[in-house]
């Protein structure tokens, strides 16, 4: 996080609170900031965003709008002004609703106030200036709606507005259009949060660990109504700084650590690890797109996501969900990006150039200067599909020591591409990954899989990891950087992680699209979890002589939900059982030269919380197991990954 960013922190932070932010939130404010999406110049107070010192725009603080139940929200409303004095006149407006406190979008409001629009911000149920008992999402279906309907009853409203925000602030976009509130317009979902159950907030029965950390870093210690109190703040504060000792004390049990001093953030996070089923649960408002079109509101929706966002997968399900059911229009966009930092054109330790970078307050205001204000900039007449493929880069080394894996943007007409081959490469018995089938007779690979020894986690699809995982491109192999390594090794060393590679490619391949592993295996316990990750496999040039393993994208699937994710099924053990593993979809060119490979294993932690292979319900293990598990590669049993190769 760039120092000024630090510097405004503590400035907003004391300008409202009174209070010196703590360590733990100072720590927590790179993800509190980076979820906002903000550019660099964005660490700015809104009286210098707005060009002139607070004589474009001005601002009402603090309004409480009440909800159908009576709770009252805190909300600001920016509007243009000319030399201080506001202007008359109704006006289209630009509302987010967010649970990062709606003081840190200051800057983003005086960006539209002093654009001729009316900005509103509001703090959701239960967080910061709000009132109300804060639940993940679900309240954020109502409380959109009626936010709304006061909005358009507004005498400076000209009856529509937009949406903006990214990651939650995305999922309430989501909410709302699924409220029917009036008056909306248009959408533009950054990284938002959808389709929880399928791969969100559970992927693939497994649940993903970046949640316990919002809740230990993020929920309970910042904005909660309970941390306003500051000696519950302090403890809580400091449950925080100890996510990494709680992690590898899983399982979370109900009142056995200081977030029970948040009850309902606490009842939220044991209920969401133990709740594995894919049912009405997470397929309902607020938690769900692709469940909902029947609810969605057909309006414009620009959904933007990254290749190695924490929400990448799910955005391509709603852009096709949304696509195929409404009019819209309904636009998406892939970068090469982590969580909310698509104005960066690095990602770990990875340089795509400076052309992956997005001008995110430019590319947002063409969006709705066009449908908000009815300026004719093209926009809607763009392809509705914009991705960045990645690779083809002179794999240099960069000043900043990155290596430059380069890539282009490129328009297409559809999601997935329609000249796409899908292409299986077989995994073998000798470590080899092809296209060529496997051999008749029996062939297996065996492996053991300690819960008490995990696979580390080394970059990837993730988010709200701020002290707990590395997120983005970064070679396989273990460092300092990684709090639990515990060695220096290349993950591809360990017993535990089974290898299947390509020979050096003989011309470019371009992969672009999701990807599915289809396994054969069986185990030794009733359950236990299969992971796969799909990796470019840089050669060895004079600024890497060791080469790089270049991870792209993972995925997990756990045993017991390998036939449904809406029902549990124990494995009788020592059973050749069918699995797919849903990677996130990519879009990278394998140089020539370069290898693909998939590693196969049984943990990625703690991007995913970790199997006991006991079959004991979810969170509730008592108990852990050494599972012995086989992956089969012969003609019977074929086991492969399902690339999306693009023809050249």
């Amino acid at each position: 996080m760039p120092e000024g960013g630090l510097v405004i922190f503590r400035k907003i932070s004391q300008r409202h609170t009174g209070v010196r932010p703590s360590a733990a939130t100072l720590a927590a404010a790179a993800a509190i900031l980076l979820s906002a999406a903000y550019k660099p110049h964005a660490y700015q107070s809104a009286e210098q965003a707005g060009g002139q010192a607070n004589d474009t725009f001005t601002v009402e603080k603090n309004v409480m709008v009440p909800m159908r139940d009576g709770v009252p929200l805190a909300t600001d409303v920016y509007f243009p002004a000319k030399d201080g004095v506001r202007l008359e006149g109704k006006f289209p407006a630009i509302l987010e609703r967010t649970p990062y406190n709606k003081n840190f979008s200051e800057a983003r409001a005086a960006y539209y106030a002093v654009r001729g629009y009316v900005y509103v911000g509001q703090d959701t149920r239960g967080r910061f200036g709000s009132q109300g008992v804060w639940h993940m999402m679900t309240d954020d279906v109502d409380d959109g709606h009626d936010t709304a309907a006061w909005l358009v009853a507004q005498r400076w409203s000209n009856g529509h507005f937009g949406m903006v925000g990214t990651s939650y602030v995305g999922g309430t976009q989501h909410a709302l259009a699924e409220s029917g509130a009036p008056g909306l317009a248009a959408l533009l979902p950054v990284d938002a949060v959808s389709n929880a159950g399928y791969f969100g907030m559970r992927n693939g029965g497994a649940f993903e660990l970046r949640f316990m950390n919002w809740i230990f870093t993020l929920g309970a210690p910042e904005g909660s109504r309970e941390a306003r109190d500051p000696g519950t703040k302090a403890a809580l504060d400091d449950a925080g700084k100890h996510v990494q000792q709680y992690l590898l004390a899983l399982p979370l049990r109900k009142g056995t650590t200081p977030i029970k001093l948040a009850p309902e953030y606490e009842d939220w996070l044991v209920y969401a690890m133990g709740h594995g089923e894919n049912d009405e649960a997470w397929k309902r408002p607020g938690f769900d797109v692709v469940d909902e079109m029947d609810r969605y509101a057909d309006v414009p929706v620009y959904l933007i996501g990254g290749w190695y966002d924490s929400w990448a997968l799910q955005t391509t399900m709603s852009y096709m969900a949304l696509a195929k059911s409404k009019r819209g229009p309904i636009k998406v966009i892939l970068g090469p990006w982590i969580h909310g930092q698509h104005m960066m054109h690095s990602q770990g330790q990875v340089e795509f150039g400076p052309s992956a970078a997005l001008d995110s307050d430019a590319f947002h205001m063409r969006w709705f200067d066009h449908w908000l204000k009815g300026e004719d900039n093209g926009v809607d007449r763009e392809a509705p599909v914009k991705i960045f493929v990645m690779g083809g880069g002179s794999e240099e080394k960069t000043p900043d020591g990155r290596h430059m894996h380069g890539g282009v943007w490129r328009d297409e007409q559809e999601w997935p591409l329609a000249r796409t081959k899908w292409t299986p490469y077989y995994l073998h018995g000798d470590g080899s990954l092809s296209t060529s089938q496997p051999a008749e007779g029996d062939s297996s690979t065996t492996y053991d899989f300690d819960p008490r020894n995990p696979v580390p986690t080394i970059g990837g699809n993730t988010s709200s990891g701020a002290g707990m995982l590395l997120q983005g491109a970064w070679d396989q192999r273990c460092s300092d950087a990684v709090w639990n390594c515990h060695d220096a090794l290349p993950l591809s060393a360990r017993k535990d992680v089974l290898v299947f590679m390509t020979p050096p490619l003989e011309e470019d391949m371009e992969v672009t699209g999701p990807i599915d592993v289809k396994l054969w295996a069986s185990s030794s316990a009733p359950d236990t979890d299969f992971t796969a990750k799909l990796i470019d496999v840089h050669p060895p040039n004079q600024d890497f002589p060791g080469g790089i393993d270049m991870n792209l994208e993972d995925g997990i699937i756990r045993a017991r939900f390998r036939s449904s994710l809406e029902h549990a099924e124990l494995m009788k053990p020592g059973t050749i059982y069918p699995f797919t593993i849903h990677l996130y979809p990519t879009s990278n060119v394998f140089k020539k030269g370069h290898r693909i490979r998939i590693d196969i294993s049984s943990s990625n932690f703690p991007r995913f919380d970790v199997n006991p292979n006991t079959g004991e319900p979810l969170n509730a293990n008592r108990r852990m197991a050494i599972a012995t598990n086989t992956i089969y590669h012969d003609r019977q049993h074929p086991s492969a990954v399902i690339l999306p190769v693009i023809p050249q």
